[in-house]
């Protein structure tokens, strides 16, 4: 018999009366309630005085239940494939707002949602049902969450963050979302600001900036807000550059193929869009109220603070929850599902404990439920619209996703009316008053100054009319009494001529005549005078014209002599470059016969040399040294060391050329692995052009080959001083800590073994970190570094050994210390005859030592000893440990008290 049932807690008629009195729309049912909280709010702002900056001034917050709705995805190919005889296993009753779960032909169970949106069912009719409300809460003040929920590969991305570039139509919640938050500000006032972050593997990660991946989340201890304040905060002006940011945070996100999804998403993506917006009804309402009472009401509405409201719209796009064996996760990916399904139950646990009203809500148990805390059973107002699929193949997961949602459909926030006096906007705006008062004092001020300067300019201007009018008139009568006076003058020398006229005209006529002889010789005079100086000026100028010819040719000449300078510089330089090239072509064929030599000699393992073969080719060059230089040429290196000078080579070590100074390096090492080159290159300088390559260089082969020059060096007692002395030590650790590279390792593991071998040198080597560092490269694994490893610690060991016998040494083993024993223990029957044998070697020499017997016995080195004293197949350890166990009374008593017979 087919049976049904309602599963939302009660009968539809009350679901119904509660969707009415908590919907999601701010104008719906709750209108009146918020409407009557603004007035009592506005009533105590009006009335009583300012709250402290960053106050609340919203009453009570009003209750609101998370509304649900249920989105089906249409079938995709493969389903239509796989499914074609089975029919979905939901049945939508999108009017009733109802679902029918099938189990099976005879049995369904029905659950009613707020929302029932069929496969057919457009993005714009999603936006409007789910989301809309929720837009216009934020933009009237409240805070708002839409989430997306559900099984992988069922739409929830699509439902969320579709950008719709190619279909506008098919545009998401996101893209439409900011569309009406853009259309309904002010951008004089207003602003919008958006921030875009990934829950990746229990890590927030900025989308918008990949290189911060591990953003905090801040708790207020006063008002238990979670913030992040280490996340990139954008401000956004148009819908271009929004959608811009959400293509930017896109490419970040992480993905993967999956069976069940070819995009799968591996994190939780979190879009967090800050509104603030200022309220200016409330503010000319105050103002008016304060102007009844008189003229003061321009300075009160001046000193009344501007309202602003900030709100919150977070929107989640729930990464999807999947079944490890139907999605075929594996590795990695296995990883990313552990941590997505484990962020899921906590929120899980968290609407269940929200919809029973449990005292105790587990929002700690994962950072996705203490983001999401403001969003279940906080102040958001919060709209979830869980996503499914038609196949019966996925029942389980559907219905798992059905009964999250009726869960959060019980769950109840107390939105809350953020507002707040904006005490910056009014201190911006009373210093703009300030200023305007300023400034127009000023003006005023200098309008007075220019007034009095006016004034006492025209007075000026008057006074000096004043004065220039009396001189004139003075003037005036000056000229007249002068002219008077010059007028009797001439009546009376008139007259006087008339009388004297005749009897000197004669008189009057031999002086012109004089005066004319007079005259033609002055001007004679001037036009020697003036020829004089003519001349004297061209000679002059002869004596310039002089001097400078002789300039000329002296700087002509200096000239030539440049000339011929520059050729010469010219020759040499090409001479120069001749030899460089020359010695460059060299060093490349070394370099190459070298490294041939090396790859074919290198199949052993020396005890001392770091370049096996080398000591075969070193042996052979001095064997044959007497008939080599009696019949046939030397050999490439030893040539080449004495044809360009050791001092020259070198001197390439320190070339702004990479490709030189590899070769040059490789030629040094080679020298160095003769014992009769090596003398020569510490006393060159070489030594310490090794140590600062091996400082200074980032090139992987030159710090290769620097250090295995440097650990041929260490075969000599008074080089390994020199070593020491120059911080070699330190050098080889550093190096060993950043190397990644095998043989680089090798290299460096070589050159602290040969160290390891000096008596003198024990304390310090081990307080520079010689033996740390051997130890560490144990994490490469490689056997080459491991025999190096433990050729060094059997070197180190034997010294000690040593040291003790003769009385030089007190207390426990350095090695021991330094924690060297349990990785002895390990590797003591390793598998490589080298390694086996070096560390045999050192746990016999260690043994040796009744100060580490007690250690031998706790770390299970006694059962080693034993093996190595019956089946070691070299005989001389096996006498060592033999000896060893034999002569220590400690090692003695454990062995009878473990039954163990020699």
């Amino acid at each position: 018999m087919a049976s049904s049932g309602v599963r939302n807690g009660g009968p539809r008629m009350s679901a119904k009366l509660d969707r009415q009195g908590a919907g999601a729309t701010p104008k719906a049912a709750a209108g009146k309630q918020r409407l009557s909280s603004a007035a009592g709010a506005y009533r105590r702002t009006s009335s009583g005085p300012l709250p402290a900056a960053g106050g609340r001034a919203s009453s009570d917050g009003v209750s609101s239940r998370v509304r649900v709705a249920v989105r089906l995805r249409p079938r995709n190919a493969e389903e239509l494939a796989a499914d074609a005889d089975f029919g979905d296993c939901v049945e939508l009753q999108p009017e009733l707002k109802r679902l029918k779960l099938r189990k099976n032909n005879w049995e369904s169970e029905t659950y009613e949602f707020d929302e029932v949106l069929t496969e057919f069912s457009s993005q714009k009719r999603v936006y409007e049902v789910v989301a809309k409300p929720v837009v216009e809460s934020v933009m009237e003040g409240y805070n708002g969450t839409v989430m997306a929920y559900g099984q992988t590969g069922t739409g929830k991305t699509f439902t969320l963050g579709r950008l719709g570039e190619e279909d506008t139509a098919a545009r998401g919640i996101m893209v439409r979302a900011m569309e009406d938050i853009l259309a309904d500000i002010t951008p004089e006032t207003d602003s919008v600001s958006v921030s875009y972050l990934q829950l990746y593997m229990e890590m927030i990660q900025d989308l918008l900036d990949p290189v911060n991946d591990n953003i905090a989340i801040v708790e207020d201890p006063r008002t238990g807000d979670v913030s992040l304040p280490g996340a990139t905060v954008v401000e956004v002006r148009d819908q271009k550059s929004f959608v811009d940011l959400l293509r930017v945070g896109e490419a970040h996100r992480v993905a993967a193929n999956t069976k069940l999804n070819t995009e799968s998403s591996r994190s939780h993506a979190i879009l967090m869009v800050n509104v603030r917006r200022s309220v200016k009804g409330r503010s000319e309402m105050d103002v008016s109220i304060s102007g009844e009472n008189g003229h003061s009401s321009s300075m009160i509405g001046s000193l009344r603070p501007p309202i602003i409201r900030k709100s919150k719209l977070v929107v989640v796009d729930l990464a999807g929850s999947e079944r490890i064996d139907k999605s075929g996760s594996e590795g990695h990916t296995l990883e990313e599902a552990k941590s997505i399904n484990l962020s899921l139950s906590a929120l899980g646990k968290c609407i269940n404990a929200l919809a029973e009203n449990s005292p105790h809500v587990p929002v700690r148990d994962s950072k996705l439920t203490r983001l999401l805390k403001d969003s279940f059973g906080g102040t958001a107002r919060t709209s979830l619209v869980v996503t499914i699929g038609p196949s019966p193949r996925h029942r389980g997961e559907t219905t798992s996703t059905i009964m999250f949602g009726q869960r959060a459909m019980k769950v109840e926030n107390m939105v809350k009316l953020k507002e707040e006096f904006d005490y910056k906007s009014l201190c911006r705006r009373l210093d703009i008053e300030l200023d305007k008062l300023i400034a127009e004092n000023e003006r005023q001020r200098k309008y007075f100054d220019d007034e009095v300067e006016r004034i006492r300019a025209e007075a000026q201007c008057r006074i000096a009319e004043a004065e220039r009018e009396c001189k004139i008139t003075l003037e005036n009568e000056k000229m007249k009494y002068h002219q008077e006076y010059l007028d009797s003058i001439k009546v009376l020398e008139e007259k006087w001529k008339t009388q004297q006229q005749s009897p000197k005209r004669q008189i009057k006529e031999a002086e012109s005549t004089s005066s004319d002889v007079g005259e033609a010789h002055n001007l004679l005079q001037n036009e020697k005078i003036l020829r004089q100086s003519a001349e004297d000026e061209a000679s002059d100028l002869k004596n310039q014209i002089t001097h400078w010819k002789k300039l000329e040719a002296t700087a002509t000449a200096e000239v030539v002599k440049l000339r011929k300078m520059l050729d010469t510089e010219a020759s040499q330089k090409e001479k120069l470059e001749e030899e460089i090239g020359v010695l460059r072509s060299q060093l490349l064929q070394m370099s190459m016969e070298a490294d041939e030599t090396r790859r074919s000699l290198d199949k052993g393992d020396g005890p001392g040399k770091i370049f096996p073969g080398l000591d075969s080719l070193a042996s052979q060059t001095r064997s044959s040294q007497p008939r080599e230089q009696s019949n046939g040429p030397k050999q490439p290196i030893a040539k080449l060391s004495e044809q360009v000078g050791l001092q020259k080579i070198l001197s390439l070590l320190e070339s702004e050329e990479p490709d030189v100074r590899v070769h040059a390096v490789k030629v040094v090492a080679n020298l160095a692995a003769e014992e009769a080159n090596q003398e020569k290159i510490v006393e060159a300088g070489g030594l310490t052009s090794l140590l600062v390559l091996l400082r200074s260089s980032e090139d992987e082969t030159i710090r290769r080959v620097a250090a295995g020059a440097i650990a041929n060096l260490a075969m000599n007692e008074t080089n390994q001083d020199l070593i020491m002395a120059q911080g070699g030590v330190t050098l080889l650790s550093m190096t060993a800590s950043d190397a990644e590279d095998p043989q680089t390792l090798r290299m460096v593991a070589g050159a602290i073994a040969n160290l390891c071998g000096n008596d003198k040198l024990q304390t310090r080597l081990r307080g520079e970190g010689g033996i740390k560092a051997l130890l560490g490269m144990v994490r490469c694994g490689h056997p080459d570094v491991l025999a190096q490893v433990a050729r060094g610690i059997a070197n180190f060991a034997k010294c000690e050994s040593r040291a003790a016998t003769q009385g030089n040494k007190v207390g426990k083993s350095l090695l021991i210390d330094d924690g060297a024993l349990p990785w002895i223990v390990k590797n003591a029957n390793n598998e490589a005859a080298p390694i086996r044998r070096h560390i045999e070697l050192a746990l016999c020499h260690l043994a040796q030592h009744e100060v580490n017997s007690k250690d031998i016995i706790s770390e299970g080195a006694l059962w080693e000893l034993v093996r190595i004293s019956r089946d070691c197949s070299r005989e001389d350890i096996r006498m060592l440990a033999y000896r060893t166990l034999t002569s220590s009374p400690t090692l003695q008593a454990e062995m009878r008290r473990l039954g163990i017979k020699m």
